[in-house]
């Protein structure tokens, strides 16, 4: 299937930095809510019982990464090719190919999953249909470039009930995982119906021709909507258990306390995964529509444009928690603090990953879901070799470095095949002016600030108050380098 076309018309871009700016404050407020029940959950329950909560919820997102089939990216594309191609009488189908496959996927493995699981996984089984599609629907919406119903739904009021309900269980003083997972879970329910009311808005908001595709041409779609989408279904899972599977592991070969200790240390790298994906999605049906017409200059602009608000969105958050793991790890109790050295490998890391940009969803949306299949796969092998050697002997710390070595692999492999492939790279000048101003406000001068005051609570809060007073001038001095005027 050839996806790019000769080149059309330069789309426009103009309220790009107004819908990336809205995706990365709904990003920075559910990743707000993650650490809130991460904190919830440790205060409330002791580490062995935090560590069942945790490995219980990763199961579930690992679960609904197997069941989703993809369709968050394939969705995204195909909705999008099909109205840049002017086929809206094929939309209808498109949406019915990929959500009853779903649909059905989810209910299987939720009824594999209430029979075989675990306390407290089991009771999480009843939600899976409702978290699959309603991951689905929003896909779709984003599809119509309808990016609102993903930052209300996905972004604010999910992670705001889970708050809520965790919250009140803290409260009571209740003291067992299977409440709070259930608390946890419950939100998917109005999330589900609300995102598939979204969907179908979208669905009417576009005129679509009263006939119907013929039955060869329902067949031909499908069959090219799922040998795209394929690849990605085995990939999103992959990417999944990149983030996810590590907890379970440690669990396994080095117990709950430490698989505790482990989800609290790593905690931070969900906040920047979050920024990634709330930039991504703000920006990703565009990218679907550059790539999908052959305009290559406008896909590198966008590339190079997202990457750059990544950059400045998560560096900051990376470069502090090194100087001040101690303090961080003290948020969640005495008993977190051997989480120090796991904080430092992988925030490493992240700055690597978050400098290279949303380079596997670049992969994607040019069609190499193949590629991108192979990328996540080598790096989730890695990740569990090397957890599987390093978790029994060093417990959290193994794990922090076989994540570490994954998540390199899956951002540069496909860096060098997007510049390859593509002629397309993430270093334009908003990358490079977000990474110098990050670097000099929260690398150097709290590194200077912890030499001299140290890094007690204090010394913390007089360190990031000069450096987003610094970084806050230098933003708005660069802010049309940095692509935040249009």
């Amino acid at each position: 299937m050839t996806l790019l076309a000769p080149a059309r018309p330069r789309p426009p871009v103009e309220g790009m930095a107004r819908r990336g700016l809205a995706g990365m404050g709904a990003a920075g407020f559910s990743g707000a809510a993650g650490v809130a029940v991460t904190w919830l959950v440790a205060r409330a329950l002791g580490a062995e019982q935090a560590g069942a909560f945790f490995a219980a919820t990763a199961g579930f997102v690992l679960a609904g990464g197997v069941v989703r089939l993809g369709t968050q990216t394939g969705l995204v594309y195909w909705v999008a090719w099909l109205r840049m191609r002017e086929r809206t009488h094929l939309l209808g189908a498109c949406l019915r190919i990929a959500l009853v496959p779903v649909a059905a996927a989810s209910v299987a493995v939720a009824a594999v999953l209430w029979f075989a699981a675990p306390a407290p996984l089991d009771s999480l089984a009843l939600f899976l249909p409702l978290a699959a599609l309603s991951d689905a629907a929003l896909a779709g919406t984003r599809g119509y470039r309808q990016l609102r119903p993903t930052l209300l739904l996905e972004r604010l009021a999910r992670p705001a009930l889970q708050v809520l309900t965790i919250g009140t269980l803290a409260v009571a003083a209740v003291s067992t995982p299977g409440p709070y997972a259930a608390a946890w879970v419950v939100p998917y329910l109005p999330a589900a119906l609300l995102a598939g009311y979204a969907l179908r808005r979208a669905y009417l908001s576009v005129p679509t021709p009263a006939r119907r595709p013929g039955h060869k041409t329902y067949l031909a779609l499908r069959a090219r909507f799922w040998r795209y989408t394929g690849p990605r279904s085995l990939a999103s899972v992959a990417q999944l258990a990149l983030q996810r599977v590590d907890v379970l592991l440690v669990a396994m070969l080095g117990g709950l306390a430490a698989a505790a200790v482990y989800a609290v240390a790593s905690r931070f790298v969900v906040l920047g995964q979050l920024a990634n994906q709330g930039i991504s999605q703000s920006v990703q049906p565009r990218l679907a529509e550059a790539l999908s017409t052959g305009d290559r200059l406008t896909a590198n602009h966008l590339y190079q444009t997202a990457t750059g608000w990544l950059v400045l969105v998560t560096w900051p958050l990376h470069l502090m928690v090194i100087t001040y793991a101690p303090a961080y790890l003290g948020l969640f109790g005495d008993g977190y603090q051997a989480g120090g050295p796991v904080v430092v490998v992988l925030a490493s890391a992240m700055l690597v990953a978050t400098g290279c940009g949303m380079v596997d969803m670049v992969l994607s949306m040019a069609g190499r879901t193949r590629w991108n299949l192979t990328n996540v796969t080598a790096a989730l092998a890695l990740m569990v070799a090397l957890d599987l050697a390093l978790v029994p002997r060093f417990g959290a710390v193994g794990a922090a470095v076989g994540l570490a070595a994954a998540v390199l692999v899956n951002n540069i492999a496909p860096l060098v095949q997007v510049g390859h492939a593509l002629g397309i790279h993430p270093f334009g000048p908003g990358t490079v002016a977000a990474a110098g101003l990050a670097v000099a406000c929260f690398g150097v001068l709290p590194q200077v600030s912890a030499a001299i005051a140290g890094t007690g609570p204090a010394a913390l809060l007089t360190a990031a108050a000069v450096a987003l007073s610094c970084y806050g001038v230098g933003v708005w001095r660069m802010r049309g380098r940095l692509g935040l005027l249009r």
